[in-house]
């Protein structure tokens, strides 16, 4: 499949091919310990001083996107033909990057960065605990759990770090094992504090104009208090985060023109359309706002998804992402990007989790708000919520 000559995400099984373009080169060379030899390593500063976390960076976040596919029952033809075969290099790749013996192995102790993914790869067990845990030799379940504690040691920054740290303690909660809830409740607590209103969360004590509410934020927020709903105070404030996220999504789906062109503000473009990593997360947990229906959302994310990973250049000739938004813009990348970093995009492709015969795939009535708004179409005014 050439990027150049693709069509436009539309239909399930366009969302599937596009997810298989992505993730092919990752699952197999991870899944045949070959991954640091053969993936690239294209960062602003050469490479050099992101090789030691670039891997861990491709397995986590991309592992964090297909989870809910990998875990889901039920599918025939050729779609559970790829399904099997995926599942198996999933779970090679992470008895690889986990086992000191590898040529892949990851120290995730190592500097500061693999508490970052270390979390995506926790998320990423929490929403396919049979496949990516219950399925694993035991051996490969402690080497997990060892990487993950490596990660201890590291003091997360007062900013969307925090919710990294607390993921990773709350995968040890999910497996009855000891895990520090205050790791957890420092998070929970320090975030509620930089709400800054209607929908909007602070990274840090400042506001920031960027995509860190759907990159990290919200959806880490909404996992950990789904997953660990422990403490009062968690579930007084799980209740208020709920509208909070559902309101963000209201903002994402209408950020999305009909080009599929959705603002290029703030930090992280070249994670391309993991932007929409909660509007992405809440259809999969069928939590989309009131009003907002399964279809157009679908209609929504495919014109953005299209814009940002059908452009031309958008993969090198083996396969493997490059550095961009829409097509090849190196220029776009922050020192802390590099190849594996992208791999966030497959966070929009979480509905594929929900079975094939879902109202996310089946309903074809409401387009897309902007796209009503430019047909001339009554759309129901926007509104701010209070809290």
């Amino acid at each position: 499949m050439t990027m150049a000559s693709a069509t436009a995400l539309q239909t399930r099984g366009d969302w599937l091919t596009m997810l298989r373009t992505i993730v092919a080169p990752v699952l197999r060379h991870g899944a045949a310990g070959t991954l640091k030899s053969a993936m690239p390593v294209e960062a602003p500063t050469g490479g050099e001083g992101r090789r030691h976390f670039t891997h861990l960076e491709a397995c986590g976040r991309m592992l964090a996107g297909l989870a809910p596919w990998l875990e889901l029952e039920g599918l025939t033809g050729e779609e559970a033909a790829w399904q099997h075969e995926a599942r198996g290099q999933a779970q090679a790749l992470i008895a690889s990057i986990t086992d000191p013996a590898s040529p892949d192995h990851v120290d995730f102790g190592l500097g500061l960065q693999p508490l970052v993914d270390a979390a995506f790869l926790a998320q990423a067990i929490l929403r396919a605990p049979t496949i990516l845990w219950n399925d694993l030799p035991p051996a490969v379940r402690t080497h997990i759990v060892r990487e993950m504690a490596a990660t201890r040691w590291i003091t997360p920054a007062s900013n969307n770090w925090l919710l990294f740290a607390a993921m990773i303690e709350t995968l040890f909660a999910a497996l009855k094992l000891d895990f520090d809830p205050m790791r957890i409740d420092r998070a929970i607590r320090q975030f509620d504090t930089w709400y800054v209103g209607d929908g909007w969360y602070g990274d840090g004590p400042a506001f920031r104009f960027d995509y860190y509410n759907s990159f990290v934020i919200h959806p880490f927020l909404v996992d950990i208090l789904r997953v660990l709903p422990r403490e009062p105070e968690w579930q007084e404030f799980g209740a208020r985060q709920t509208g909070r996220a559902q309101r963000h999504a209201v903002q994402l789906e209408r950020m999305i023109a009909p080009d599929g062109t959705m603002p290029a503000i703030g930090r992280s473009l070249t994670y391309r359309c993991g932007n929409l990593h909660l509007l992405a997360q809440l259809a999969l947990l069928g939590k989309l706002p009131s009003g907002v229906a399964a279809g157009q959302v679908r209609s929504a994310m495919s014109l953005a998804m299209t814009r940002t990973l059908a452009a031309p250049e958008t993969f090198d000739d083996e396969g493997w992402l490059t550095v961009g938004y829409s097509g090849h813009q190196p220029g776009l990348a922050e020192d802390y990007i590099s190849t594996g970093s992208l791999y966030l995009c497959t966070a929009a492709f979480l509905p594929l989790g929900l079975a094939p015969n879902d109202p996310f795939w089946e309903d074809v009535g409401a387009s897309p708000t902007a796209v009503r708004l430019c047909e001339g179409q009554d759309v129901v005014r926007d509104r701010a919520i209070e809290g």
